[in-house]
């Protein structure tokens, strides 16, 4: 079986493509330098090429509050296009299995907790991150589109916060996780004597180590065949605070923590409900303290 894992150098991609190579699969990488996914001629011409049975769809422009709230032409306009293209040549080359990888921000803002997949559209958008959620709906939207029109048996997998090596630790467009991990490991090493923090640390986020999302990915594009697109995620969460907290003292950083109460602190809550996924068999293996000392061993040996 040959498969296309697009955006493999990222963070979700590469570990989704490792694990496969472990299982000696025929497995072809896209990055913007194989293909351009927002160019539709190469990619459909890609595709009819490689004539894959599995596509698995992890690219995409992402980024945190900032650079959602500062780039939204780009995060939807770009992440549409990326998506409907590959989408448009898997169903052209006949491509049989399709996996759509898609976020959490795809649900209100308010909304119940843990978040049943039933919760999509059913009440506003975080305001922050709008534009990318609504790119992100119309993923799961034409995959629906593509099964029920075309039988296609394609899936949505709608991934929690993320974080684990080769994430993107730029502060000006990473996310939370990486971005706690570059202020307070830079801090220590300059020996700075605090580290100041956007808002007030209370909102609750749940996360997974990319290891661990590549195997729930892997048994869902097996076992999971529904219009119903699929939360991955551990169904457990912390305060920003808390997780601060922790990756301070891996870092072994002593000095006080700041919070910058008048930047915005995103989604109140957000932990997944992930009962569906965990009946497949599925449990996450890597530890959050775990997770975090690798993580931050793997920025001191790569940023210096």
């Amino acid at each position: 079986m040959t498969i296309v894992v697009a955006g493999h150098t990222g963070l979700v991609g590469s570990a989704i493509f490792e694990a496969l190579q472990a299982r000696g699969e025929d497995v072809i990488g896209i990055n913007s330098k194989v293909v351009n996914l927002l160019n539709r001629e190469a990619t459909f011409q890609f595709i009819k090429d490689k004539k894959p049975d599995l596509i698995i769809d992890s690219a995409a422009i992402v980024g945190g509050i900032g650079a959602n709230n500062e780039f939204r032409v780009e995060f939807l306009s770009k992440n549409l296009q990326i998506q409907s293209n590959l989408m448009d040549a898997a169903h052209e080359a006949d491509v049989e299995r399709f996996v759509f990888l898609g976020s959490s921000c795809i649900y209100p803002r308010e909304c119940p907790q843990p978040i049943k997949e039933e919760y999509l559209m059913t009440g506003p958008l975080e305001s922050t991150n709008s534009a990318y959620a609504v790119a992100k709906i119309a993923g799961i939207e034409l995959i629906k589109s593509y099964r029920k029109q075309y039988s296609r048996r394609w899936i949505s997998l709608m991934p929690t916060n993320m974080y684990g090596p080769r994430d993107n630790f730029d502060l000006k467009t990473s996310h939370v996780f990486p971005a706690l991990i570059n202020r307070y490991v830079t801090a220590k090493r300059s020996g700075a004597s605090e580290v100041t923090l956007w808002g007030t640390g209370e909102p609750k986020r749940e996360f997974l180590h990319s290891s661990d999302l590549a195997t729930a990915v892997l048994l869902a594009s097996e076992k999971y065949d529904s219009d119903l697109h699929l939360n991955i995620g551990t169904g457990e969460d912390l305060s920003i605070k808390e997780l601060a907290s922790k990756v301070s003292n891996f870092s072994g950083f002593t000095g006080q923590t700041k919070w910058d109460t008048s930047k915005p602190d995103g989604t109140p809550r957000k932990v997944l409900d992930v009962s569906r996924l965990k009946a497949l068999g599925w449990q996450p293996k890597v530890s959050l303290d775990d997770g975090i000392k690798e993580t931050i061993q793997y920025f001191e040996a790569n940023y210096n």
